[in-house]
């Protein structure tokens, strides 16, 4: 019983698929800017207008059982009040230019932000137009509500939830409106051509960086620790033999002191190499992708240059905010 409501579920989802591509012309990314022409919008009445259609038939029976000449020019009067607001919303929608704009990357587990433009190039203004994402399979995201003034462009934002790491699509966008009465909603789908960069989650509690290097913090050369450069907080995966014993021997425990460690001008002590094929085996794939995450983000603030092993693809150790998206965008990309 259950495998035949199964069936029938999946029968039921392929049907509403096929028909929504074909009624509202779903077709895959739409790249470039996107014209809404009168094909592309679509008008029905709400609940409220449908209420305002059963009284406008009342009227009319009314009228013609009592011949109430006052009572046809009330139902005609009313009537052509639901024409014109049928013109007005439908034109509030209609003769936009749509464009898709940057996505900026983020976490897994994070709000993805997709930039949106809404163009108008008519003497008309636009108002009470809302926007939002129309996902498959679960209730679409909070909506938007913008005005477009005559020949000018509004920038739009909409979020979603980016569940995994990896490219991730913007989803369909729907845009609608009930102006100017509330009795129709004129709405149109749009398929932007864009995606963001969604990086893995880092781990919450990882063990501490591989402080095992290439360089030995003792090594002789430029870059040795010769010169003391100061002290600083204590951070978990720092050496012991650098800890700052005096000043942590004038600080009573218990009053509230804690450990710090000595800084040197030659950096942290060598580079890290940060090897997927080094960690536990006991781990899947997206948790050692996620503790590397985690590993990657600790190594760039702490200032030590890391090198970063996945697989086939190799990234030598260097520091810096293009190497640091470098190693991020190995990490959400990976295959094995």
């Amino acid at each position: 019983m259950s495998e035949r409501l199964s069936l029938y579920a999946r029968l039921e989802h392929g049907v509403r698929r096929h028909a929504s591509r074909w009624l509202f012309r779903l077709r895959g990314p739409e790249r470039g800017e996107i014209f809404l022409h009168r094909r592309r919008v679509f008008i029905m009445p709400t609940h409220p207008g449908l209420l305002y259609g059963a009284m406008l038939l009342t009227l009319f029976i009314g009228s013609i059982n009592y011949n109430l000449s006052l009572g046809f020019g009330l139902t005609f009067l009313l009537a052509a009040v639901g024409f014109v607001d049928m013109h007005l919303t439908f034109r509030n929608l209609a003769h936009l230019h749509l464009t898709s704009g940057r996505a900026a990357p983020v976490f897994a587990g994070e709000e993805a932000r997709f930039e949106l433009h809404l163009t108008n190039r008519r003497r008309t203004e636009r108002f009470a137009i809302w926007l939002d994402f129309v996902h498959e399979g679960r209730e679409p995201d909070p909506a938007q509500a913008v005005d477009v003034a005559a020949h000018s462009t509004v920038n739009v934002t909409l979020s979603t939830r980016a569940a995994q790491r990896g490219w991730l699509d913007t989803p369909r966008v729907r845009l609608q409106t009930r102006f100017p009465l509330g009795l129709l909603r004129a709405w149109a789908y749009w398929q932007p051509d864009a995606r963001a960069l969604v990086y893995p989650r880092p781990e919450d509690n990882a063990p501490p960086l591989p402080l095992a290097g290439t360089a030995a913090s003792d090594s002789c050369g430029p870059g040795r620790q010769d010169d003391f450069a100061g002290i600083r907080g204590y951070q978990p995966g720092d050496s012991l033999k650098h800890l700052a014993w005096r000043q942590i021997a004038r600080v009573d425990p218990a009053l509230g002191g804690s450990l710090v460690t000595k800084q040197f001008e030659g950096g942290a002590g060598g580079e890290i190499v940060l090897d997927i094929a080094q960690l536990p085996s006991t781990l899947d794939t997206e948790a050692r992708l996620s503790r590397l995450t985690r590993w990657v983000i600790e190594a760039e603030a702490r200032g030590q240059p890391y090198a970063l092993h996945l697989g086939a693809t190799r990234v030598p150790a260097a520091l810096g905010p293009a190497h640091h998206e470098t190693c991020l965008r190995a990490l959400a990309l990976y295959r094995t």
